[in-house]
């Protein structure tokens, strides 16, 4: 496998990712599989649908490893951390936040390393195929798994390789990332949609650190501005990508576009955006 990042699809095959990603999106019950695999296939153009229904197909033969039926919320941890971490080698490394590919589902299964979601999400999806009462838990800087109602819930990190937590390694994780106590707030399930949305943040966070792939940066903030719900400045975020990647005409109309958006809630940021705008079209000439 190739060393380098993966780089998008031609923009045929990318507006047929994205009208597939927005229908997936906004349909009555989002699947995760599938919007982490489209987004894959935005990242990638050597994710085809044959490399989709891959896949899909390999979660569908994990699940099927699962030698019973567990039980309680803790034998479900404890029969995916067998099966997951330590029979197949899920789990994750610092070196992994490094990579884009870390992002991806399908280069996941296949490496069997990546982020905390994301490996979290292949928690989730050989779970949920078995029946298992799984969902994804959203602590502030370290996604991990829960299984159970809330008063019988138990965590775990498929990171290291499905350790189940005890409460205070759960308040460890938090007060590292924020120096904030655990909130009982920060254990509710994540529905499929905020799993998306933080897996594109973190996209947007790794190409921002590398100025040379804004290309990167392009289609997860496209793919972000196709959601349901998204804030208004991912709209100014994109016009300011554009015009570094030399569009500066369309650049310059989605500037106006967010000015026009802005202008009656904050008409000074707007009155500066149409300066921009112009600024864009005189890089015409």
């Amino acid at each position: 496998m190739s060393v380098l990042a993966p780089y998008p699809p031609e923009p045929e095959r990318a507006a047929e990712v994205r009208q597939r990603f927005h229908d997936e999106a906004r349909s009555p019950r989002p699947d995760l599989a599938t919007l982490c695999l489209l987004l894959g296939a935005a990242a990638d153009r050597a994710l085809d649908d044959a490399g989709i229904d891959a896949a899909q197909i390999r979660l569908d033969e994990l699940a099927g490893e699962l030698p019973f039926s567990p039980g309680g919320p803790r034998s479900w941890a404890a029969a995916l951390a067998d099966l997951l971490g330590t029979r197949h080698g899920f789990h994750g490394t610092p070196a992994d936040y490094e990579r884009l590919r870390s992002s991806l589902l399908h280069e996941v299964i296949v490496r069997r390393r990546g982020l905390p979601i994301l490996l979290s999400v292949v928690w989730m999806e050989v779970a949920r195929r078995a029946g298992g009462p799984v969902y994804g838990v959203a602590l502030p800087g370290h996604f991990v798994v829960g299984f159970g109602p809330p008063d019988d819930q138990v965590l775990a990190d498929p990171f290291d390789g499905g350790r189940v937590l005890t409460s205070g390694d759960a308040e460890t994780l938090v007060a590292g990332a924020t120096g904030a106590p655990l909130d009982p707030s920060m254990l509710q399930p994540a529905d499929p949609l905020e799993v998306v949305v933080r897996i594109l943040n973190n996209i947007r966070a790794w190409a921002a650190a590398r100025p040379e792939r804004s290309d990167v940066a392009l289609w997860a903030v496209e793919l972000s501005l196709v959601l349901p719900s998204h804030p208004a400045r991912l709209r100014y975020e994109r016009a300011q990508l554009l015009v570094q990647r030399g569009d500066f005409l369309q650049g310059a109309e989605e500037l106006d576009s967010y000015a026009e958006l802005v202008s009656a809630v904050d008409e000074s940021t707007a009155d500066r955006v149409r300066g921009q705008a112009r600024a864009a079209r005189a890089r015409l000439n």
